[in-house]
């Protein structure tokens, strides 16, 4: 058979692309690049038949057919031939609107909106089943690397133990910063704005909230279990300093990680994101800079760790294109998302979360400071590992470490509020928890 008689048997998927932002351009780079590759692996002819965004004007710096943009979402939801709709807008709405008319109209959909799924999870696929379409994210979660399919396929023989993630690239660039260079927060921040690393407004990023909705989406991938974002347990960065992080790597032989947590501790789930300290030869203490991590933990496989950019223009639309061939490749799978039936009993209310505890307590020097905090943890059978006081200045504000041993949460949030309410503290309690 001559080639052309080959090309002509081939089907053709049309693509639309909503959202002509950084993420989307990448997409149209990624396709002038490699279409022909991307072609020959899936068996079809490609064709992105149509980009929608609100701005058809500004240069992205890649070459389009100007025929191709619209400002008018309907020439992509509307179309009755077109097969896969890209949402790349971000946001709820009207993203979620778009999403949801897209498979009513019989169209798979492709979406990088980690935020949308963690809220509208339930809604979106109930649709994508009563319409029987395919909706696949790759791209939410740890932005290039191989993460979610590999979850949820290749580890599917696994009951899912735990996963630990690094999966913020602002706050984990942040962090490295000052633990390399010894600078504050506030400084590392805005330097991370000035490279692009990190937004105007980086409350998302550095208060773990970017965090927690990735955290949503893997949960339900290895154990079957959608949360609420409201009801998980979220703490940020932004009150780490140089001395903590000095702290725990001469003293202890960590470091300071902002940790997404879900792992199952007899038939009950944590499911939290907090600052943590690593010890240093644990696979997730060498993941630096804007990268991400995931570590996961089968019954079957044993440890896996996922590691590469987690954002970016081109990782991140490496995995929307590789959503759109898998869909192409099998648009009949079957839509199942994590375990059917999950080994959960139940989830664990944060204060019966057990863990060992760092804590900075800024007092004054004077006799019996410590015996008094002593004596408050001692009260709510907190047994402490070790205190240190880096220097005598007697009648002056000093700092005081102390690590305790295994505690209840709730009983170390009743010590933390009795302790910052002794006439010689001076400043807020911080205290980060120990993997």
């Amino acid at each position: 058979m001559l080639f052309y008689e080959m090309m002509l048997m081939k089907k053709t998927v049309n693509i639309g692309l909503i959202g002509f932002g950084t993420i989307g351009s990448g997409v149209v780079e990624t396709f002038n690049r490699n279409l022909p590759l991307i072609e020959d692996k899936v068996g079809a002819n490609l064709v992105l038949r149509k980009i929608v965004d609100l701005d058809i004007v500004t240069d992205r710096g890649v070459q389009v057919d100007p025929q191709l943009l619209s400002t008018n979402v309907d020439d992509i939801l509307e179309d009755p031939e077109m097969d896969i709709v890209i949402e790349l807008i971000g946001g709820y709405q009207p993203a979620l609107n778009f999403i949801l008319k897209a498979m009513k109209n019989g169209k798979h959909v492709v979406t990088a909106n980690k935020a949308l799924l963690a809220k509208h999870w339930e809604e979106i696929m109930e649709t994508a089943r009563e319409n029987q379409v395919r909706v696949c994210f790759e791209a939410s979660v740890g932005g290039g690397i191989p993460l979610l399919e590999p979850l949820n396929d290749s580890l599917a023989a696994n009951q899912i133990q735990s996963i630990y993630g690094i999966i913020n690239g602002t706050a984990n660039y942040i962090l490295t910063k000052m633990s390399e260079e010894g600078r504050d927060f506030e400084e590392v921040l805005k330097e991370a704005q000035k490279l692009g690393y990190a937004e105007q407004d980086p409350t998302f990023d550095v208060e773990g909230v970017d965090t927690a909705q990735k955290l949503i989406i893997l949960t339900i991938l290895g154990f079957g279990i959608f949360i609420e974002q409201e009801k998980l347990h979220v703490e940020g960065i932004s009150m780490i300093t140089p001395q903590d992080i000095q702290f725990a790597s001469r003293e202890l032989g960590c470091v300071i990680k902002l940790l997404a947590i879900s792992q199952l501790v007899d038939g009950s789930l944590e499911v939290r994101v907090h600052p943590t300290l690593l010890p240093e030869d644990h696979l997730l203490a060498a993941v630096k800079g804007v990268f991400n991590g995931i570590y996961i933990v089968g019954d079957v496989v044993g440890p896996v760790m996922m590691y590469g950019p987690g954002a970016g223009m081109l990782p991140t639309a490496s995995a929307v294109v590789s959503d759109c061939m898998d869909i192409i490749g099998a648009p009949e799978k079957p839509l199942y998302y994590g375990p059917q039936k999950s080994n959960v009993d139940s989830i664990k209310p944060m204060s019966e979360v057990e863990s060992r505890y760092y804590l900075r307590i800024s007092a004054i020097d004077k006799p019996g400071v410590l015996h008094a905090i002593s004596g408050i943890l001692s009260g709510l059978n907190i047994s402490i590992e070790s205190v240190n006081q880096e220097k005598r200045d007697e009648g002056h504000e000093v700092p005081i470490f102390i690590v305790t041993h295994h505690a209840k949460e709730q009983n170390m949030l009743q010590a933390v509020e009795m302790i910052e309410n002794l006439e010689s503290v001076t400043k807020d309690m911080v205290f980060i928890r120990i993997l």
